[in-house]
């Protein structure tokens, strides 16, 4: 008889796959108001994000959330806006921006409170100008150009190094992933059977059924590689 694949089964919404957002503690994300001064009333942990946040109330009483950039402290002041200072997780257009600051929570659309660069410890680069378009480096070192009008925070991402600290034991890591409600541990696809995976079969070394897979592929086959690119070795 068969059975779910993994991601048919995250699909459900059982416990093992539900995401723990009772404990999220909020959106991160830069303020709506173009012009505003605020004051870091604290640092924060959210199961939701891998770096700290920052709790901050502005001057027109508001307050949110922000990703924490490395260097903040509770009672600094962080400006939004047009013409402030480069300094520090100030928010502020790319254009703006000098060539080569390092920057993070990049908005992909202006206005929309930032979606790139939001991981503990990542940063981008501000390179250039193309058009009315400001080029970035990403962490993963592509070159992405974003509207002229999107908002950056200035810095890095606290909470570098976070990856470094060894697990040590499969508890540890049980404990981790748990918490996250994810999977642990997941066989290999080609090691399951055949009825479990369309890589598996009974013999395991064997991976040639590990092959791209189309797009428009049914449920049931749409795993792997789908809708490759390109295949097989990259040419220097």
């Amino acid at each position: 008889m068969g059975k779910n694949l993994i991601q048919q089964a995250r699909g459900k919404g059982t416990p093992t796959y539900r995401a723990p957002s009772f404990r999220y503690k909020g959106k991160a994300s830069h303020p709506s108001n173009k012009e505003l001064i605020g004051k870091v009333i604290n640092l924060v942990h959210c199961q939701g994000h891998s770096a700290p946040l920052a709790h901050i109330i502005y001057d027109n009483d508001h307050d949110g959330l922000i990703v924490a950039s490395e260097g903040l402290t509770v009672g600094q002041t962080v400006e939004v806006g047009t013409n402030v200072a480069v300094k520090n997780c100030n928010v502020l257009p790319l254009e703006n921006i000098p060539e080569g600051t390092l920057v993070h929570n990049i908005e992909q659309k202006p206005g929309d409170g930032g979606k790139f660069i939001r991981a503990s410890g990542t940063f981008g680069k501000v390179v250039g100008r193309k058009g009315d378009d400001i080029l970035v480096i990403l962490p993963s070192k592509k070159t992405k150009s974003f509207s002229a009008k999107c908002r950056a925070s200035i810095g890095v991402v606290a909470g570098g190094g976070r990856t470094e600290k060894p697990f040590l034991k499969a508890g540890t890591k049980m404990h981790k992933m748990r918490t996250r409600n994810k999977l642990y541990p997941r066989s290999s696809a080609a090691s399951m059977n055949a009825v479990d995976h369309p890589f598996g079969n009974k013999h395991s070394s064997r991976k040639s059924k590990a092959r791209p897979t189309s797009r428009n592929a049914p449920p049931g086959r749409k795993v792997g590689m789908i809708a490759a690119r390109r295949t097989g070795r990259r040419k220097k």
